[in-house]
């Protein structure tokens, strides 16, 4: 029997990702997937539309969102699965980081404006997806259009990461806010890419060992493509310690980000397994609480 191919971290153009959801579901099936997880940012706005089309061509589409949270002075990249979406603290919260996220998009014009570089309200809704919150992706996709990078990875590398031109920060849910939300509305908790994107000096092994214990994190994303083999092993060695959950993802993103194709890394059936049990029985006390 062929083991099932589960991969728990995708995005569509709900957040920043290029496939509709209904195309991220046929893209899916498409690359032998069984299991895909829908984790767009700070939404889950794409889900339903996923699952649907999942059906139609045979793939289990998992709910889930991916937000970042402030946990020091960086960025912490959170997952949650199984959110009730109208759970109201987690969605009140959400919809902070999304009006957060769209009220920074006329300083960030203006800001690049300022070293030469014209890109309008305008352009940046175009390249927005109907009911998508436009961030830093979507000013990258107006710039691609109008000429002035060739593409997205090298908007964000001289324009608009963190300490360029065109940076403009957003509100950050507390790291340790965001995994009570995400459990209180009824989901699992894991941690993205925690070695990846700079962090392993912020997120040590004595910092996850106390949020497993202190602040009940469920899951590490040890198998990703930002994260080499001794990272891996390691990370994978401390989850296995310390009673955390350790999946694996290909964080796709459609056009919207190279080297990450679907199905890149999988999760264990039986990791998925113990997601979904853990799911069910926190919906199930959320669904008893008056």
């Amino acid at each position: 029997m062929t083991e099932m191919r589960i991969d728990l971290h995708t995005h569509s153009n709900m957040s920043d990702g290029t496939d509709t959801p209904e195309e991220l579901a046929v893209a899916a099936a498409r690359a032998g997937l069984d299991v895909v997880a829908l984790c767009d940012h700070d939404t889950m706005a794409g889900v339903s539309a996923a699952q649907a089309s999942g059906e139609r061509c045979g793939v289990i589409v998992q709910s889930g969102l991916e937000t970042s949270t402030q946990f020091g002075d960086s960025t912490v990249h959170l997952l949650g699965y199984g959110c009730d979406p109208d759970e109201p603290a987690l969605s009140s919260a959400l919809a902070h980081v999304r009006l957060s996220r769209e009220q920074r998009i006329p300083r960030m014009v203006d800001a690049l404006e300022r070293v030469g570089i014209v890109v309008s309200l305008e352009d940046i809704a175009a390249q927005t997806a109907p009911g998508a919150t436009s961030g830093r992706p979507h000013v990258a996709d107006a710039m691609v259009a109008r000429g002035v990078v060739p593409s997205r990875r090298e908007a964000f590398d001289y324009w608009l990461e963190w300490g360029k031109p065109g940076y403009v920060g957003h509100y950050r849910i507390p790291l340790i806010d965001g995994i009570a939300l995400i459990q209180g509305a009824g989901g699992v908790a894991v941690i993205a890419h925690p070695w990846g994107h700079g962090t392993r000096h912020l997120l040590t092994s004595e910092v996850l060992v106390e949020l497993a214990h202190e602040h009940g994190l469920d899951g590490l994303e040890v198998d990703h493509n930002d994260h080499d083999e001794t990272a891996r092993a390691e990370l994978r060695h401390l989850a296995a310690a310390h009673g955390l959950l350790a999946t694996g993802s290909s964080d796709y993103h459609g056009l919207g980000k190279t080297r990450h194709p679907l199905g890149c890394n999988t999760t264990d059936p039986d990791v998925f397994d113990a997601i979904v049990d853990l799911i069910q029985t926190r919906r199930h006390t959320l669904e008893a609480t008056p």
